[in-house]
Formats: C-alpha cells, structure tokens, sequence
C-alpha cells in the first residue's frame, strides 16, 4: 500500500512540475473521468472484452493442454507441437490480426469479436504448453515405474502421476495466461466490426484527444488484468499447498 501511495505522489509531483507541459492527466483527473463515464459505460465495456478473454483463455489452454498431453501419449508427436507452439508465439499479433478478422468476419451487432476471441486463445497457447509439458516432465520416476510395474501404460501413468506433478507447474501457466488472454481480446478489438468493447473505447477516447478517459480506461485493464493474475496465484496456493514447501526446501 506504502509502495502504491508512493507512486501516485510521484505521479501528481511530475504532472505539475517536469510533465506541466505534456498531456499527462493528474491522479484527479483520472479519478474524475472514471465517474463521468458512469457505471454502465465501464460494465459494457469490460464486460464483453472480459467475455471475449474468458472464451480465448478456455480454448487456447483446452487446446494447449490436449496437445501437452498428447506428447506423453505419443512422444513422436512432440517435434511438431513445438514447432506449432513457437509459430503460435512469433506470429506477430498486428499482422494476423486482419487475416483472422477477414476468415472470421464481422460480429453480429452486441455480439462478441471472433477475432478477439481467436488473439486471446493464441496468447495463450505457447505459455500453456510449455508449462504443462515442463511440469508433466518433473514427475517422479519412482512413481512412474510403481504404475507400470502393477501394468498401468502411458495413460495410467499421465493420469495418476503426471497429472498431480505438473498442476504447479500448469496453474503457473495459466497464472501468466490470464493477463495475456485480456491483452489479446482488446487487441482484436482494435480491428474493428465491434460496437461495445475495450478497444473500441479507447479508439474513441484516442480520437477525441480525451487523455484523461485513455489513462482511465488503461489502468482499469490494468487492474482488471493484476486481479486474474492474483486470483490464478491464490488458487495455485490453495490447490497445490505441497508446491511452497518444496520450493522453501530447495531455497534452504
């Protein structure tokens, strides 16, 4: 809190005096605009961007888990995956962007964005699956040849073993997923055929010149974007308790 109420002081000290004569708004003036613009223009908007993200976070990391899996089951198949996770990673988002908007189409009117829910899902998509497979990877040798020894096969062993060992190291994917899920869905919307959204209001907010409504809308993806990354940190904490302590041990 110390820490949160110090930057704000060096923010309002810099907008008077260094930044007097650069459009950066003060603390005020962002308070201020969060209350002109009235509950209903903040639940519009974020509440379809947020749609959009949650719909890209469960395909992308269905679809990055399957294939996780699937490399265990058939380890051949790991060389292709990767390659298609990596391309899924340097795929610049600028640029297929438009080429998803186009195969896609336009959204029906108060419909969510395909495109924004296809960037959020590719946001995604490499995080998890090499999370998943780092995380599938540590899993006990022990405890592996104990599931083939009573003539558990590959599955036994992923579904008893793997599973449990790698759910640290999965929650943590899906932990730095979640920020990246948002980020994707207001960039699809910023392609355009979309009339409630994110994106949508900060292309406005940018085409009036209205500063003060920009920063506004920017720290409350901001927040938005830190309270899924905190809540996937609780749930870890919650879910795999056993996680902390080894990581204590190894620190020790």
């Amino acid at each position: 809190m110390k820490g949160l109420l110090a930057v704000l002081a060096v923010w309002w000290l810099a907008t008077v005096t260094l930044l007097a004569d650069v459009r950066v708004p003060t603390p005020p003036e962002v308070v201020g605009a969060v209350g002109d613009s009235g509950w209903e223009f903040w639940s519009t908007h974020f509440g379809v961007t947020l749609e959009e993200a949650c719909v890209g976070f469960l395909y992308g990391n269905a679809a990055a888990l399957v294939l996780a899996s699937l490399v265990l089951l058939v380890p051949f198949a790991e060389t292709v995956i990767m390659q298609v996770a990596v391309i899924s990673y340097c795929l610049p988002v600028v640029a297929i962007a438009p080429v998803l908007y186009i195969v896609i189409g336009v959204p029906e009117p108060g419909e969510r964005s395909g495109t924004a829910v296809a960037l959020a899902a590719l946001s995604v998509f490499f995080t998890t699956v090499v999370g998943a497979l780092l995380g599938f990877r540590s899993a006990d040798r022990a405890s592996l040849d104990v599931v083939s020894v009573y003539g558990g096969g590959r599955f036994q062993q992923l579904r008893r073993v793997q599973l449990v060992s790698a759910l640290p190291a999965i929650l943590a994917a899906l932990q730095i997923a979640a920020p990246a899920a948002f980020l994707g869905a207001i960039l699809g919307e910023y392609v355009g055929g979309i009339d409630r959204g994110v994106g949508l209001a900060l292309k406005i907010a940018q085409q009036n010149i209205d500063v003060a409504q920009a920063w506004a809308i920017g720290f409350g993806c901001a927040a938005l974007a830190g309270a899924a990354y905190a809540g996937f940190g609780l749930l870890s904490r919650l879910v795999t308790p056993w996680s902390r302590g080894a990581a204590g041990q190894g620190a020790s």
